[in-house]
């Protein structure tokens, strides 16, 4: 099983489909099961972290118009300047994420913590400079995670339904999702959770730290992976 795929995708495999929008993994045969979402708002959909694939405006259309493209990780480009290229809307970016602006063929908009795109409310993870920026939407319902929290399996140890990922399990972001609820956990990097969400979270947010030696041996050869082939490419 490749790391991660850089191909384009003839097809997709979609997940996390609710009321308000639906995912998909243009790659599904890739250890890091990098997943996209589509956002119904009053706005229109908003794209959250896209990675292309055949036959995906299909999908897309059934929830609307694209109004916009979000970026909520400056590891997770992906495939953001092709879907606003396509769509004629500009990729919206964290306003700390400065730095990712020059990497993107696209027109770009910036957003602050606290903003809004649609009903989604921006949200800070975590900002260690530009070796790790992190956000996340919420709009009272459905959380959406970028990369510190996710349902791939590389992520979860034992019969963990979210887990940390390993680089963030000795520092979890605890606070950011401190007075949260949300029904829904969707994440960058895997499935969502769709029932008792709130629980799963918190669980995966309060044991992180403990279950690091177990994460460690279950999933350290493959977090690597990911790692080596996020840089590669």
């Amino acid at each position: 099983m490749p790391a991660k795929v850089t191909d384009p995708a003839t097809g997709y495999e979609e997940i996390d489909r609710w009321n308000g929008g639906v995912g998909w993994i243009a790659h599904p045969e890739e250890t890091m099961e990098r997943a996209s979402h589509a956002l119904a708002t009053d706005e229109g959909v908003w794209l959250v972290d896209p990675v292309d694939a055949d036959g995906i405006d299909d999908l897309l259309g059934e929830f609307g118009e694209v109004a916009g493209v979000v970026v909520l990780s400056n590891h997770h480009t992906r495939d953001a300047a092709v879907f606003a290229n396509r769509h004629g809307v500009p990729v919206t970016l964290p306003a700390s994420m400065t730095d990712v602006a020059g990497s993107l063929d696209a027109p770009v908009a910036y957003l602050d913590v606290g903003g809004t795109v649609g009903d989604y409310e921006l949200l800070e993870v975590a900002d260690s400079g530009p070796a790790w920026r992190e956000y996340a939407l919420y709009d009272g319902e459905t959380l959406v995670v970028s990369e510190s929290v996710g349902g791939a399996d590389y992520l979860r140890v034992g019969d963990e339904r979210l887990g940390v990922m390993l680089l963030r399990r000795l520092t979890p972001p605890r606070e950011a999702f401190a007075d949260l609820s949300p029904e829904r956990v969707l994440s960058g990097h895997g499935p969502g959770v769709h029932e008792d969400a709130a629980p799963a979270l918190a669980e995966a947010l309060t044991y992180s730290r403990r279950r690091f030696p177990s994460a460690l041996l279950a999933n350290g050869r493959s977090q690597l992976r990911t790692v080596a082939a996020a840089i590669r490419t």
